[in-house]
């Protein structure tokens, strides 16, 4: 097998990310080609600032000025990174008046940045440290899955929530979320249903927000879980979604 020993759902997920219109040299072979194009989209990625910036776009479409402030970044460092990952064909970008919009390229970038975060928490000592310390103390409790929510909810016995911020809700939430930004969180304990299960979500499986969110709830005596990672793997796996009316 030309690729023996590689993971075929990875090699699928970076085949739908290649694009390119140009001849391959004779001289060379298909697959040291196409190794050379996966090289690339790892280069465009490995950057800790680039992972945050596809989290943040995972999200949904977004301009450079709104991202820039989201991640805590320079306009300027913000754009080359942006351009970086469009070059190498992760992102796409538009143009409207004065402002440049990016968007993922496919949903496959959320696919290939899941299949580094489980290769991280099998294989590297540091991330396991971190999940051990950090997340696990928040949420100990085995978080629940996206085929369990959604059974779940179509029996009316959760109450969803989405912690991230209002304008990422309004670019896309799960299907019959309620947004309670974990800012305001505190202040609205007092209108959610106790007799029910509650369901947590935010950016992906690491947002801190989720975590805090879970923590703030079983710590005020409410029945709370965690979805296993967050919008974006919700949208890409194809469970239903919706945006808000202005969103």
């Amino acid at each position: 097998m030309a690729f023996a020993g590689i993971r075929q759902d990875v090699i699928q997920i970076l085949l739908r990310m290649i694009y390119s219109g140009s001849a391959m040299p004779s001289s060379e072979s298909p697959k040291h080609v196409l190794f050379q194009q996966f090289a690339a989209i790892a280069k465009a990625i490995a950057h800790e600032r680039r992972l945050e910036l596809i989290e943040a776009l995972a999200q949904g479409e977004t301009n450079v000025e709104a991202l820039a402030e989201r991640v805590g970044l320079k306009l300027a460092n913000a754009s080359h990174h942006l351009q970086q990952m469009r070059r190498a064909g992760l992102l796409r970008a538009r143009r409207e008046g004065k402002f440049v919009y990016y968007s993922l390229a496919d949903d496959a970038v959320v696919d290939l940045v899941s299949a580094l975060t489980r290769l991280g928490e099998r294989t590297v000592a540091e991330v396991k440290n971190v999940v051990g310390g950090y997340f696990n103390d928040r949420d100990s409790l085995e978080p629940i899955s996206r085929a369990e929510l959604l059974a779940r909810m179509k029996d009316d016995l959760v109450t969803v929530i989405d912690v991230r911020s209002e304008d990422e809700f309004a670019l896309g939430h799960v299907a019959g979320a309620e947004s309670i930004p974990l800012a305001k969180l505190k202040r609205r304990l007092g209108k959610l249903d106790r007799r029910k299960q509650i369901v947590a979500y935010c950016r992906g499986p690491y947002c801190v927000l989720s975590f805090e969110a879970v923590a703030l709830l079983r710590a005020n005596g409410f029945d709370v879980r965690r979805l296993e990672d967050g919008y974006p793997e919700w949208r890409a796996a194809g469970f239903p979604v919706d945006v808000a009316p202005d969103g």
